[in-house]
């Protein structure tokens, strides 16, 4: 997750540099390169593209496209690190949901460490007149899909090998962005083709990593750490836009911090427990 959540944050500054073409355009073009390389993945593992639970793997490319274009167009049209804070809400439905859709469950005292990171969100977008209650409903929406998204990854985790679900993702998304760029396209041009291309290998990447680690923990335990990228947003967001923030913003990202370093410590914890019943 660590490793996907870097790979992301880069991900993000391509997309900020693209803002003068419509998300969807970009979406596209991400789909294409993630298409291509998920096909050669599994080529070379030598395993069939099309998987086995068929429609919980489109269910998965719906929710993580649309996810994605909400998500895009925030990056777009609000500082970088004010988008990725919403986009952070995912783990939070990412559990919640968890508990109806993996029949997982959520201690009470993970869901306080939830509450403890969500109020340092609220502080954030709380302190920050630059985004708007329209970009904040979009970003909301998005992180509801990714969590959407994300307990569809676990209900595959026995049935499906990562890179096929990685590639329905580009697979489903890909046909979707085609239909709405016939109606909103907008020519290429300087190094727009630099930066679509590393969008699309650092997602890849990224989502890779991503895939495998909600495959092989629990939902509630690994969600969390994707909290780490909002140092990541504030670092790239002042070097490549010069955003800055008010200084209650960066209370409120402690906040989010200290709600990440007690659920790791109490996943840890519960992980030693689980370990040592096992042994019984």
């Amino acid at each position: 997750m660590l490793l996907s959540t870097f790979f992301f944050a880069f991900m993000n500054v391509c997309v900020k540099f693209l803002s003068h073409l419509p998300p969807m355009e970009v979406v596209l073009f991400r789909s294409m390169i993630s298409l291509v390389l998920s096909y050669a993945m599994i080529r070379r593992a030598n395993i069939s593209p099309w998987g086995n639970r068929k429609s919980i793997l489109i269910t998965r490319g719906l929710a993580g496209g649309f996810s994605l274009l909400m998500f895009y167009t925030t990056l777009q049209n609000i500082p970088l690190a004010g988008a990725v804070t919403i986009q952070y809400l995912a783990p939070i439905f990412t559990a919640l949901l968890g508990v109806f859709i993996a029949k997982e469950k959520v201690t009470p005292w993970q869901w306080v460490f939830f509450l403890v990171s969500f109020a340092g969100v609220l502080v954030i977008e709380g302190v920050d007149t630059r985004i708007s209650w329209y970009y904040l409903l979009i970003g909301i929406g998005s992180a509801f899909l990714s969590g959407v998204a994300y307990n569809s990854v676990r209900k595959l985790s026995e049935t499906d090998h990562p890179l096929v679900i990685v590639f329905y993702f580009p697979l489903v998304s890909l046909p979707l962005a085609a239909i709405f760029c016939l109606f909103d396209w907008v020519p290429l041009r300087g190094d727009d083709w630099i930066w679509l291309g590393l969008t699309g290998i650092l997602t890849q990447l990224g989502q890779y990593f991503m895939t495998r680690s909600y495959q092989i923990e629990k939902l509630a335990r690994v969600a969390n750490l994707n909290y780490i990228g909002i140092l990541y947003a504030l670092g790239l967001g002042f070097v490549f836009f010069g955003e800055t923030f008010h200084f209650y913003s960066y209370l409120g990202i402690a906040l989010v911090l200290l709600g990440v370093l007690l659920n790791m410590q109490y996943s840890r914890k519960l992980r030693k427990q689980e370990a040592a019943l096992a042994t019984k």
